[in-house]
């Protein structure tokens, strides 16, 4: 026996583009001025099917909800044998039809992709999408309205940043490898002009001074 035609309005259009203008109505009165960044691949490597220096040369401001209501998920900061780490993830929502004319439309994208950067002025951070969800919410008479961005915090190796926002780029100007030398002006690139607390030689000199590699240590690299 079919459906009673009545009562089962799954494809009445009307009623589907109600339902999404009052979402992304609801996002436009809830949420954050973000800035979408689109990730391009630079030097792809074959092999291993990932890109180390990765460009993000385009930022688009959107709106989007932030479901997160009590605080960032995630690890957290916690302490691990390689120091202190941030673990904060992130879940932001985006009407479909906002990321279409806002976004997509732009670089002939029809979804967010994995590997996008969000900017968060809220917190001055940068988060890579980690997984797109399409089903959050599941079929509103008969469609779908919005995108669930699951993000984490943004690990920096590499990633090279020239958006034309200066508060973006500026931030993360030391991260690009690439221009280190215009960064420094011309003079020889070390370690510790990245990062303050990195001290090759300091670290190397104390090495020498506590491994012992002479011939009377039988674990010395000299052979006998």
């Amino acid at each position: 026996m079919p459906v009673n035609y009545y009562f089962n309005n799954f494809q009445n259009s009307s009623e589907q583009y109600l339902i999404e203008d009052l979402v992304i109505e609801s996002i436009r009165i809830y949420g954050h001025e973000l800035y979408y960044l689109n990730r391009k691949i630079d030097s792809e490597d074959k092999l291993l099917n990932e890109d180390d220096t990765p460009i993000y040369d385009d930022a688009y401001q959107v709106e989007m909800y932030i479901k997160n209501v009590e605080g960032f998920e995630g690890e957290g900061d916690f302490l691990s044998r390689f120091g202190l780490q941030v673990r904060d993830s992130i879940t932001f929502t985006i009407g479909m039809r906002v990321f279409e004319q806002d976004v997509g439309v732009f670089y002939n994208a029809a979804r967010p992709m994995e590997g996008d950067a969000i900017y968060l002025p809220l917190t001055g951070k940068m988060y890579e999408i980690q997984h797109v969800e399409h089903e959050s919410i599941f079929y509103q008479m008969g469609n779908l309205q919005v995108f669930d961005l699951r993000c984490e915090l943004m690990e920096f190796s590499g990633q090279r940043f020239n958006t034309g926002y200066k508060f973006i780029d500026e931030i993360y100007e030391y991260t690009d490898l690439t221009r280190v030398e215009e960064v420094v002006k011309g003079e020889p690139l070390a370690v510790e002009d990245l990062d303050s607390i990195a001290d090759n030689i300091v670290i190397e000199t104390e090495g020498d001074n506590i491994l012992d590699f002479s011939e009377e240590n039988p674990f010395g690299e000299n052979s006998f």
